[in-house]
């Protein structure tokens, strides 16, 4: 696949006495975010310098994204070029669920068990805000209500490792969806088996919150394979890149 230039973006705000922790956990965010959601598609050539004067901060921090986004399998290493946004594979993403299915489980009956009261709290608002979207068929409402599972899931587990793994496969899932439009087409459903996970660990009720996430997962494998016999939404697109 032709390799791609980044865009010029705006760059964002750093603020002086800002750390370099604080700096690269902005650029990683921003970059996860740019390549997740496909605005950087697969075969884009990233660089140190460039991002460094597109998001006006130093060479540094980019760097340390950028080899964060390497370790998650969002990028990859092109020696004495950069770095390249990894392709999307359907297989793979098959054996990226084969290994989440079983940390979710970890995750989600933790999570039940180990919970604090605000963050069942919170386990039981985002279970609403999805249930609410999914009536409305609010893909905006329904992207947002994910974005806070995704914060809450592992966190309420309290296992530094279990949050260490699930984020790059999170990650690199909702880059999957995105590219075959599950955003789209299948957001509704997958809204109403996130918001029976999240309530089953409100309640604190460990084995329903298991069986949720098998649910889940078992979705989610579904619609992954049912993209092997049709190319992703980003194929579709580029060539009015």
């Amino acid at each position: 696949m032709p390799t791609r230039q980044m865009a010029a973006r705006k760059p964002p705000v750093a603020q002086d006495g800002e750390s370099s922790g604080t700096l690269t956990e902005q650029v990683y965010t921003r970059l996860e975010s740019m390549i997740v959601t496909l605005e950087l598609p697969p075969g884009t050539l990233l660089s140190e310098l460039s991002i460094s004067g597109k998001f006006g901060v130093s060479r540094t921090p980019v760097g340390e994204a950028l080899q964060r986004l390497a370790r998650e399998g969002l990028v990859t290493v092109l020696p004495r070029r950069g770095f390249v946004v990894t392709e999307i594979s359907a297989t793979d993403q098959i054996r990226l669920l084969e290994l989440r299915r079983e940390i979710a489980r970890f995750v989600a009956r933790s999570g039940a068990e180990r919970a604090t009261p605000g963050e069942r709290e919170a386990l039981r608002e985002v279970s609403n805000n999805f249930l609410k979207a999914a009536k409305a068929r609010d893909e905006a409402g329904v992207t947002a209500a994910d974005k806070r599972f995704h914060d809450l899931f592992a966190d309420c587990a309290h296992n530094n490792f279990a949050a260490m793994a699930m984020e790059p496969l999170d990650s690199l899932s909702r880059r999957f969806s995105h590219a075959h439009r599950m955003m789209r087409d299948g957001a509704m459903k997958s809204a109403q088996l996130h918001a029976a996970i999240a309530l089953a660990m409100a309640d604190g009720d460990a084995k329903r919150a298991v069986e949720a996430s098998d649910k889940l997962a078992d979705y989610l494998e579904e619609f992954v394979r049912s993209t092997l016999d049709r190319p992703p939404a980003l194929t579709r697109q580029s060539g009015r890149r």
